[in-house]
């Protein structure tokens, strides 16, 4: 062992202290280690970061191993008013774009120091910045050579001055935040500028307008007062022009101008063919090596949200067939090839196009959603059944070839797709069993799996997974995961609005004075059972024997116990899980009578039995409304 020691701490045994202490003799290895410059600490800081950071994507530059998302060109690190020594291998030779003619490249060598310098906008100001003092002098210093520092000053720079364009023209900007951060961390100095769209392209739809300018060009799009997609865009150049942006307005436009006419050109090519004659293409397109094709896989969804729609009021099962049938044929559309980020939306306008139901175009488009928490949750009967389907659908099939997610990795986005039902059914208030639906749909794979999972390991597997992401889904809402947990370990419950329900009314419950202490009195009874069964070798279960009560606190309890058990069936038979809470609460009398007067562990053997047995039916009567060892704290 001192060896062991010696060798972790790098000392001889004569480097060692011996010094007493409670324990006797100990060996001290006593280390002194004298302070460095914080100038030296913060160099290898960081020549250790920018070594180790981990970029999603990197790459290599040069002859060096050295990974950075660009290649570096510099590395300002100044303290106390000098540079930080440091230096980095990246290579051979780097051409990059530094001096006054911002085109000229220049070597950089092999060894790269950290410096005093930065550098300004390539355009506008393109010489270095040297001698900066601290990171007040390096923010000013940046914005007086056309760099504004803050992101979040970008954003305003852009959000205030797109606003202020459109609505000179009595327009309004489309909200969009993800491309406003976006634009802001494109720019350097933005200017807002304003240009035009082609009345000819009008009269395609507004969604792949709006992908095509957000998507490819960073624009964004603008609407009138009545909500309708205007012919204006708003584009961030990067620089101040002499023209005041006319050029630029000029080039963006003509860019803009070829790629809406590619869209106007599918838009008018599509409309040719009906969305029903593009189905049975869905053949040549592979779901899953080992789950089918697509065509396989909607003829599965259409059996599942046929079947669905008995749970759904208002469903109307022929529009549920036909919607099921046609949900994925705008795959095979040129414009779903071209702009994949508007399948569903293109269905529903094709849909139309041939005349098919509102319900049916509009499940089309929603059948896909929610797609995440922040998307609109269909609400219509026949977009709930198809969505339902598509998503259970997935979740049965990879579930039954063992492809389920991991800690960190889920490439088939099941538990998206998990959130996604709980949502439907939550927000719609379905009452729908899932053991059988997952049953009914792994059945449906028969014709394409061979050997697939035992149905009831399946369902298994996938009420656990639901109970956790339904944690996840309530956690905003302050739903403790441990009541979610009590209610469905015992219970076994795969209905999520009764599930939900008798969690309310547990948390509801616990909430109150009798709920709190009824929860210890449960603890105590399960805990002195436990103990016992450990020491005597012996399960405590069932009823305890009326002859053997001797105090007046056992009778009573046993009463109470029968009393109770039969109110919380009654009220658990009839949904009403309040009330058989509420039912548990008049317990609480009796059992703290009985732990008051009552000695369990007696020296009559007998008494002592029935007296355990009377315990384990405090624990049983809790644990016939939730798992009461499940709660938390």
């Amino acid at each position: 062992a001192v060896e062991g020691f010696l060798r972790s701490v790098g000392l001889t045994r004569d480097q060692l202290e011996e010094r007493e202490t409670k324990k006797g003799t100990v060996l001290f290895a006593v280390i002194e280690r004298k302070g460095r410059p914080t100038a030296d600490i913060l160099s290898n800081v960081a020549v250790a970061v920018i070594r180790d950071f981990p970029w999603p994507k990197s790459m290599r530059w040069g002859d060096g191993d050295l990974r950075w998302v660009r290649p570096l060109q510099s590395v300002l690190a100044v303290f106390n008013k000098e540079p930080l020594f440091g230096e980095l291998k990246t290579g051979k030779t780097v051409k990059v774009d530094r001096g006054p003619d911002p085109w000229k490249p220049m070597d950089v060598p092999v060894i790269r120091y950290f410096e005093n310098v930065t550098y300004g906008h390539r355009f506008h100001s393109p010489d270095g910045i040297w001698n900066l003092t601290d990171f007040g002098d390096y923010k000013k210093k940046l914005r007086d050579a056309h760099v504004i520092l803050d992101a979040a000053e970008r954003r305003d720079i852009i959000s205030t001055g797109a606003g202020e364009l459109a609505a000179k023209e009595g327009l309004a900007v489309i909200e969009d935040d993800a491309l406003l951060n976006e634009v802001a961390g494109l720019v350097e100095w933005p200017v807002v500028l304003i240009g035009k769209i082609d009345e000819e392209f009008m009269g395609v739809p507004r969604e792949v307008l709006t992908a095509t300018m957000r998507g490819n060009q960073k624009y964004f799009s603008l609407q009138d007062k009545d909500g309708n997609l205007a012919p204006r865009f708003i584009v961030v150049a990067n620089l101040d022009a002499k023209d005041g942006g006319k050029a630029i307005v000029a080039g963006n436009e003509r860019v803009l101008r070829a790629r809406l006419a590619d869209a106007k050109f599918f838009w008018d090519q599509d409309r040719k063919r009906t969305l029903a004659s593009r189905a049975p293409e869905l053949a040549q397109i592979v779901f899953h090596a080992k789950l089918g094709t697509v065509d396989q896989k909607m003829d599965r969804v259409q059996a599942l949200a046929v079947s669905l729609a008995n749970h759904i009021p208002g469903a109307d099962k022929d529009r549920v067939r036909s919607a099921a049938r046609l949900a994925k044929a705008d795959l095979l559309s040129g414009m779903v090839y071209e702009f994949p980020e508007v399948q569903g939306i293109m269905g529903r306008y094709y849909a139309l196009e041939d005349g098919e139901h509102e319900e049916v175009a509009n499940a089309i488009a929603e059948h896909y959603s929610p797609v995440g928490p922040n998307d609109t949750c269909p609400s219509a009967p026949v977009s709930v059944a198809v969505a339902l389907a598509d998503k259970i659908d997935s979740l049965v099939g990879f579930f039954a070839i063992d492809e389920k997610p991991t800690g960190s990795k889920d490439p088939f986005a099941l538990r998206r797709a998990a959130l996604g039902i709980i949502r439907l059914i939550l927000q719609n208030k379905l009452s729908l069993p899932l053991r059988p639906v997952f049953a009914e749909a792994l059945g449906l794979y028969a014709s394409v799996l061979q050997g697939v999972r035992e149905s009831e390991a399946v369902a298994d597997d996938l009420m656990d997974f639901f109970a956790d992401r339904l944690k996840v889904h309530l956690r905003d809402q302050g739903v403790r995961h441990d009541h979610i947990a009590a209610v469905f370990a015992l219970t076994g419950e795969d209905d999520l609005l009764r599930l939900l329900a008798r969690v309310e009314a547990l948390r509801a419950f616990l909430d109150q004075e009798d709920g709190a202490n009824l929860l210890t009195a449960y603890r105590r009874a399960a805990n002195i059972v436990r103990i016992e069964e450990k020491k005597d070798g012996a399960a405590y279960a069932g009823e305890a024997d009326r002859k053997l009560l001797s105090q007046d606190e056992e009778s009573a309890l046993l009463r109470a116990l029968g009393d109770v058990r039969g109110a919380v069936e009654k009220n658990l038979r009839e949904e009403q899980f309040v009330d058989a809470m509420m039912a548990l609460s008049h317990l609480r009398g009796p059992i703290d009578a009985f732990f008051d007067h009552v000695t369990v562990n007696c020296d009559d053997a007998d008494l002592r039995r029935n007296r355990l047995l009377l315990l384990s039916q405090i624990r049983s009567a809790l644990d016939s409304v939730a798992d009461f060892s499940q709660i938390e704290g």
